[in-house]
């Protein structure tokens, strides 16, 4: 019988394909997949820069994953192999237990593989529009669930948990960003009973910090408060996610009209910020970065009517965006030509208001969750009776209808 590819198919299940679904991202049948796998055959020449993009691995690396499995190497440990005396119950178990720990159908490579891929799409999310990297998600989160009936090590289930609840929270991110408040709290929930099971406090953290947004985007400004204090409470100290929910709570206050606390939560913010040592990239949405704390200065002060927040606000579009383009903005660009606007109406700068509205708007780049952000610009717009009312009117109303149909 010819020797299986064990780590080919294992890395082609930690990219989220099945069988059927990866012959067709390299462009052959499944079949041919499968003889792959069976070590039947390897794939031709011309076919691998293909595989090699969609499993995302360089060319030495497929050669690895192509490599024949071969039987296990390693010796039975002298110190269990007591041929002189028959084995007492006692023995047998203590053999069993180690086994059972030991035993794995998972592996570590593809536990890795799983950790990269959430890292990747944590990146993506900023540019990304969220009903398609829902998508990826979902796969990714399917693919999880298929592997917790396996066997696996303490270490290594620890491990899948973790990345499991990271998945289950970004799912959750998502379904606010699209206004799906009932998944969102599921995929929360699920996050959380996960990070609880393995005592992991940040993904715990995160959970409350980001149930304070989608309460916030709500309207619920009080229950935000409490969210993002909780969420402060369980989180490690001097973490992305400590800073995170602080500035969430700089946010509640300032919808709450509590302008002194306001202040105090952005410098907190601030201090912390300046500490943090980053462990991530800095597009990764876990990630706390200096853009990020400015996009959240910006979005506070204008929401508490300090005209300080056009400086922020200026600063996040200079920094962040790559072009001209409106289309190719991160949506923090978006978000802070709406912190612009609304700083900007404040001013009795109309004319420049109702541009930076408009750009938002016209982007593409608002997500539902932000929806009544622009739509309070263009109610001030309107009740000051500007001719520009219309046009940024019938914008929103586009906006609104292009992501029903996404979604």
């Amino acid at each position: 019988m010819a020797s299986k590819r064990q780590k080919f198919a294992e890395r082609r299940k930690a990219c989220g394909y099945n069988q059927e679904e990866f012959a067709e991202a390299v462009g052959v049948d499944r079949t041919t997949v499968q003889r792959w796998e069976n070590g039947k055959t390897d794939p031709q020449p011309c076919q691998r820069p293909k595989i090699q993009k969609a499993l995302g691995i360089n060319s030495n690396e497929l050669d690895s994953l192509l490599s024949l499995d071969s039987p296990d190497p390693r010796p039975v440990p002298l110190a269990f192999t007591v041929a002189s005396e028959q084995a007492t119950g006692d023995e047998l178990e203590a053999l069993e237990l180690i086994r059972r720990v030991s035993a794995s159908d998972v592996g570590a490579e593809t536990l890795s593989c799983l950790e990269s891929a959430f890292d990747d799409l944590a990146m993506r999310y900023p540019v990304s529009a969220p009903h398609i990297l829902l998508r990826s998600v979902r796969r990714h989160s399917t693919y999880i669930m298929h592997l917790m009936d396996a066997r696996m090590t303490l270490a290594e289930q620890r491990r899948l948990f973790v990345v499991g609840g990271w998945l289950q929270l970004l799912g959750a991110t998502l379904h606010i960003d699209l206004h799906q408040g009932r998944a969102a709290t599921a995929r929360l929930k699920a996050a959380a009973t996960l990070a609880r099971h393995v005592g992991n406090k940040e993904i715990e953290a995160w959970c409350y910090e980001t149930e304070a947004w989608r309460v916030l985007t709500n309207g619920d400004y009080r229950h935000a408060l409490e969210m993002s204090q909780a969420a402060q409470r369980l989180a490690p100290s001097g973490s992305s996610v400590s800073i995170q929910a602080t500035a969430q709570e700089g946010r509640a206050r300032a919808r709450l009209g509590e302008a002194k606390e306001t202040y105090s939560a952005v410098d907190q913010v601030r201090k912390m910020s300046a500490a943090l040592v980053p462990r991530k990239g800095t597009e990764h949405h876990y990630q706390y970065d200096p853009a990020k704390s400015l996009a959240y200065t910006a979005t506070t002060l204008a929401w508490v009517g300090d005209p300080a927040a056009e400086t922020y606000a200026r600063e996040v579009i200079a920094h962040l965006s790559p072009s001209e383009d409106i289309h190719k903005w991160p949506r923090r660009v978006a978000s802070a030509n709406i912190d612009l606007a609304l700083t900007l109406l404040a001013g009795g700068r109309l004319d420049e208001a109702c541009n930076a509205a408009q750009r938002a708007i016209l982007s593409g780049r608002v997500v539902p969750s932000n929806h009544w952000r622009a739509l309070e610009v263009v109610r001030a717009v309107e009740g000051k009776r500007l001719p520009e009312a219309v046009e940024l009117r019938e914008a929103y109303q586009d906006m609104k209808e292009q992501a029903q149909r996404e979604s």
